[in-house]
């Protein structure tokens, strides 16, 4: 049956949803869900009634009917607001009220397939952000690390493809179709669910789909006291794995577990710190740090939030006056995350970007790098800071390889523009300038405001020839930075002595100050 309504064209045997002539995107269940609204217009529709239909009566939560019902809304440019075709009946459910056509199906073309991320070669997830159902914004903190505690659970498992927290959480607060996110990310599972923390006591919904199809493989949902919330986390990481390959050994799942501290305030504070360090501005990790400093009071041998505090002070003295004590304090973090992260990939790999970045020790940076990479091969956290560290310490041909690494493995990443910017220098070292030029440019589309992106552009564009745009490029950069300086910049990040000379020449062709 064909049910035509305004531009839109509802075609059931095709399982196909169209407007005019362009084919419309959504997950089954969405489809099922608007095609038993449509087909029962004439009456309102309860979630029990939807369960029923779409679900064949599993235990869905409200967040999820929710989401399903605003996927549903989006494919037809409706939203809860307007309800111009889907309408909420207050406590009885909902009504399909557009004017519906129904005709035949002859005249609709076939749908051609859409191309997305090519499947990794092994089981591949990505964990959605989970809805904060507390009605407290404030609490979206919790909900986040929630999120993120389990991605890094998850990343320790080596033969997990696990996309990293910055591409999941572009979806944060977007209803979202499955099977399109599937293809964005290059993932066959994608974790979804909700988090509602009441005093000291918590809910948490999960369930994992198969983004092929948004079949149902997994769902569960925890009801604890707060204070066991981590038991919680290792619960649903199991779970999750076993959802994914049945056969695997207790012994493998538990590698997915990790040192925490017992002290939940600690745990807490490194939630709340997250945000503004992930700025990567000097301003956002000042408001960082003094939470950072309290988890670490809480919790001296805490190695992510060293690992944090580290970046932290790295931000802050890269880019915020180059003080002694923010150089100090990232390089007694770093030691501090390496020597307590041991069985941690993300504090061994925030620890070893700051004592190569700063402290200009490459040995002991390689050392927590791959520490970081035996513990886990899918931490996109280890290439993206680790591409940098090695490029500065000559390796030009590892630094793209890391780099490169890094994007796939979170392919949607806001912070992206370090491989990106990385590659480019790395080209750069190698003689590639228009491969240099073309990686910092996607590089300053993700962070215009990164001032020494503008210098690494202008060299590479001194070195084609481009000297007028050479010019301009430094001049943004001198904007950015008045107090950039080539001798400056290269003695703070410790260049080997042949990357710095390919450097500075390249920097004083577009005339930088040296």
């Amino acid at each position: 049956m064909l049910y035509l309504f305004e531009d839109f064209a509802l075609d059931c045997s095709r399982r196909e949803l169209r407007r005019g002539s362009e084919s419309i995107s959504v997950e089954p269940q969405v489809f099922d869900l608007l095609a038993y609204l449509i087909q029962n217009r004439h009456r309102v529709v309860s979630k029990d009634d939807l369960v029923e239909a779409v679900w064949e009566g599993r235990i869905v939560s409200d967040a999820t009917l929710s989401s399903r019902v605003n996927a549903a809304r989006n494919a037809l440019r409706d939203n809860g607001e307007e309800q111009r075709l889907i309408r909420t009946m207050i406590r009885k459910g909902f009504r399909f009220v557009g004017t519906v056509r129904e005709e035949g199906v002859e005249a609709i073309a076939p749908m051609e397939p859409e191309v997305g991320l090519r499947l990794p070669d092994r089981p591949s997830i990505a964990v959605l952000p989970f809805t904060n159902m507390s009605g407290d914004k404030d609490q979206d903190y919790f909900a986040d690390g929630m999120v993120e505690d389990i991605i890094t659970s998850l990343s320790r498992i080596k033969w997990l493809f696990v996309i990293a927290r910055n591409s999941s959480f572009v979806y944060k607060d977007r209803a979202v179709d499955v099977k399109q996110v599937g293809r964005d990310l290059g993932v066959r599972y994608l974790l979804e669910g909700s988090v509602r923390k009441v005093a000291n006591r918590v809910r948490i919904t999960g369930q994992l789909v198969e983004a092929e199809d948004g079949r149902h493989l997994w769902a569960e949902r925890y009801d604890r006291d707060l204070n066991d919330v981590f038991a919680l986390q290792d619960e649903i990481t199991i779970n999750v794995v076993s959802a994914i390959e049945p056969n695997v050994r207790q012994a493998e799942i538990e590698r997915v577990k990790r040192k925490r501290p017992e002290n939940l305030g600690a745990y807490d504070l490194l939630l709340r710190a997250l945000p503004n360090v992930y700025t990567c501005m000097p301003e956002g990790a000042a408001r960082g740090l003094p939470l950072l400093e309290q988890a670490l009071t809480i919790e001296p041998t805490y190695a992510l939030a060293h690992g944090f505090a580290a970046w932290a002070n790295e931000i802050i003295y890269m880019r915020g006056g180059m003080h002694q004590e923010n150089l100090e304090k990232s390089i007694r973090h770093a030691h501090a995350a390496i020597e307590h992260g041991q069985d941690d990939a993300m504090a061994l790999a925030l620890g070893g970007f700051s004592i190569g970045i700063v402290a200009h020790d490459r040995k002991l940076a390689d050392e927590a790098f791959e520490q970081a990479l035996a513990l886990s091969a899918s931490c996109s956290f280890v290439y993206s800071f680790g591409c940098a560290s090695v490029l500065y310490g000559g390796d030009a041909a590892r630094a793209i390889d890391w780099g490169e690494r890094a994007i796939r493995l979170s392919p949607l990443d806001p912070m992206n523009y370090i491989p990106q910017g990385t590659i480019g220098v790395a080209h750069f070292l190698l003689g590639h300038h228009e491969e240099a030029l073309v990686a910092v440019r996607r590089a300053l589309q993700l962070n215009p405001g990164f001032s020494v992106l503008h210098g690494w552009l202008a060299a590479a564009l001194a070195k084609l020839g481009r000297l007028d745009e050479a010019r301009a490029a430094g001049a943004r950069l001198l904007t950015l930075d008045p107090g950039f300086t080539i001798n400056g910049w290269c003695s703070a990040v410790g260049f080997a002595p042949h990357v710095k000379d390919v450097m500075a020449d390249g920097l004083k062709l577009a005339g930088l100050p040296a």
